[in-house]
Order: structure tokens, then C-alpha cells, then sequence
């Protein structure tokens, strides 16, 4: 008798009658759970949104998906489209991800993740936007404002009020720079703004001293912020944060720091109240329907200073 099943051919018609068995139990058991499903209704639903961005609460995603006007809780589950309600989530400019599924219990967990904004942009044409961590343009919020870079001047991007991609180089070096920028802590904290200027130059405005910092553009950002470091520690300290009205920084090789030509040591300079902005960098004057410079309002006109400072590296 074991000889007879140890043949092979009846090795496999007993694993073929297991697999049978196996497979049918499956199918009777998933019956089984969605006769049960058929049967359970909404208990409640619950939403999830971490981080420290408030751009959409728990009420504003209640309304997305209908919890009230839908009357989620109460209704069968197999009457409620989960996927409808994850698209609906994911229509909304400020939710980068969401996910919708039911547990157990019969309650709709709804995850969410919202979009991080890095950069706010002011174009030329007083439109307002935000750029993201993915180089995306999201729209502002009525809810909150995200304390992040400010940008401003000539920026030609325009904004559609929906999320897009960025279409200008500009824009894209705006990107590149404030994304290197909130990667390191000193930078982050150091660097409020940037500026457009009418050549699309960047200038970066710092938090600390009334210098600006010319960057240029956006490549070699590494070692040029490795350059404006080692000035910052070997010739600020000697002659103070206000000698310099620009730190030039767009070069590689060197920094050129050009000296505040009118500023003066004795008590009748220091007593003027707009020697600050008469020291702001010398840009060119927009015209009405140019943007204007954030920080330099001085109208007193600029000589070019024949003092400066190199660093070379």
C-alpha cells in the first residue's frame, strides 16, 4: 500500500487534491469576509496629518471627503468608494500624499501628507507663491504661512494658482539655492532672502550685518558658500560687519569684498539716522512697474568704491 503512493503518479494527485483544498478553503473564506463587510457599517473616521506644516486640518479633510455631507459614519462599508475619497485628497494643492482604508473595527483611517514649502516667491507681476521640496509651485494658503525663504526682484515665473512645475531658469535657480540652503543649519539661519536683480543675478540679504552678498547664479553653490564662510571667519572679525557693503561671491576662486566707501569713524557720520540704507549696495533703480529692491530705499546716489578686500583660495 505505501509502495502504491510513493509512485509518482499519485505523489501528484495528492498534492494536487491538497492545492484544491487549499484554494477552496480561500475562496470560502473571503466570501465569508465580504458577506461580513456587507454587513459592517462606519464607526467613525479618523485623520492623520504629521508634520509641522498646518496647511489643511482635520475639518478642512472632513469636508473634502464628505463626513457630514456624505454621512460616512453609519453608512455600509461596501456602499463607501475609499478610492473616491483618496482622489478627492489627493485634487487638493497642499496634500503631496493621502491614503484611505478601513481597519478592523469598521473606521475609515485617512493618512495625510501635506506638501513642505522651502521658498516664497514674489514675482515681477505681484503674484505670490510657494515652491516645495520637489521644486513644485503650490499656491499660498489661508490658513498659514510657513516661515521660509523669501524671494523677490525680477523673477519672470508665472503662477497659474495650481501646482506646476517650474518653467523658468530663474525659478529653477531659486530652487536650487534655497534647497541648498535649508540643508545646513548656518545658512538657514543666516539667509532671509534673495534677491532678483535686473542682470537675474541672485543676491542673498543675511540676517546678520548690512552687507549683501552677491551669489550670481546657482552653480558651484558648495564652494561658494565655502568661500563666503572662510570670509566671514578671517576678514569680518578685523574689520566688523558693516565695512563691507557687498561680499562678491559668483567667482570660484575668490571673494571680493567691496568696502563701504562712506562710511566714517567719527561721532558726525555715526549720528547720521540713514547712514544703514545709504550703505545698502548700489543696484539699478526700477522703474514703476519694476519690483523694487526689499531693503535698499536710500535715494542718494552711489559712487563706485575703489576699496576691496580679495580672499583667495
Amino acid at each position: 500500500m505505501l509502495k502504491m503512493f510513493n509512485k509518482p503518479i499519485w505523489r501528484h494527485i495528492l498534492v494536487g487534491l491538497g492545492w484544491a483544498a487549499t484554494i477552496s478553503g480561500v475562496v470560502v473564506l473571503m466570501s465569508f469576509i465580504e458577506v461580513k463587510k456587507a454587513e459592517v457599517v462606519c464607526k467613525d473616521v479618523k485623520v492623520y496629518i504629521p508634520g509641522s506644516q498646518y496647511f489643511i486640518d482635520k475639518e478642512e479633510v472632513d469636508n473634502i471627503i464628505g463626513v457630514q455631507s456624505n454621512g460616512l459614519v453609519g453608512r455600509k462599508l461596501d456602499k463607501i468608494n475609499l478610492h473616491e475619497l483618496e482622489t478627492k485628497l489627493k485634487n487638493n494643492p497642499f496634500i503631496e500624499f493621502a491614503k484611505v482604508y478601513v481597519d478592523m473595527d469598521g473606521v475609515i483611517m485617512v493618512e495625510i501628507s501635506q506638501r513642505q514649502p522651502i521658498l516664497r516667491v514674489m514675482n515681477r507681476f505681484d503674484q505670490d507663491f510657494y515652491i516645495d521640496q520637489h521644486g513644485l509651485k503650490i499656491p499660498l494658503s489661508p490658513n498659514f504661512t510657513a516661515k521660509v525663504l523669501v524671494a523677490n526682484g525680477f523673477v519672470d515665473e508665472l503662477f497659474a494658482n495650481r501646482v506646476d512645475s517650474l518653467h523658468t531658469d530663474i525659478a529653477k535657480q531659486l530652487f536650487q539655492t534655497a534647497d541648498f540652503i535649508r540643508r545646513d543649519s548656518l545658512w538657514n539661519a543666516q539667509i532671509v532672502q534673495v534677491y532678483v536683480n535686473q542682470g537675474h543675478e541672485l543676491e542673498l540679504i543675511p540676517r546678520v550685518g548690512n552687507h549683501r552678498i552677491l551669489l550670481g547664479n546657482a552653480d558651484s553653490l558648495k564652494v561658494k558658500f565655502d568661500n563666503l564662510y572662510a570670509f566671514y571667519k578671517q576678514a569680518l572679525p578685523k574689520v566688523g560687519q558693516d565695512t563691507y557693503k557687498t561680499i562678491n561671491i559668483k567667482y570660484t576662486n575668490q571673494v571680493i569684498g567691496i568696502k563701504n566707501t562712506l562710511l566714517k569713524t567719527d561721532s558726525a557720520a555715526k549720528a547720521k539716522p540713514d547712514s544703514t540704507k545709504i550703505l545698502m549696495p548700489t543696484t539699478s533703480t526700477p522703474t514703476s512697474s519694476a519690483p523694487k529692491s526689499p531693503t535698499s530705499q536710500a535715494s542718494t546716489p552711489q559712487t563706485t568704491p575703489k576699496s576691496s578686500t580679495q580672499v583667495q583660495h
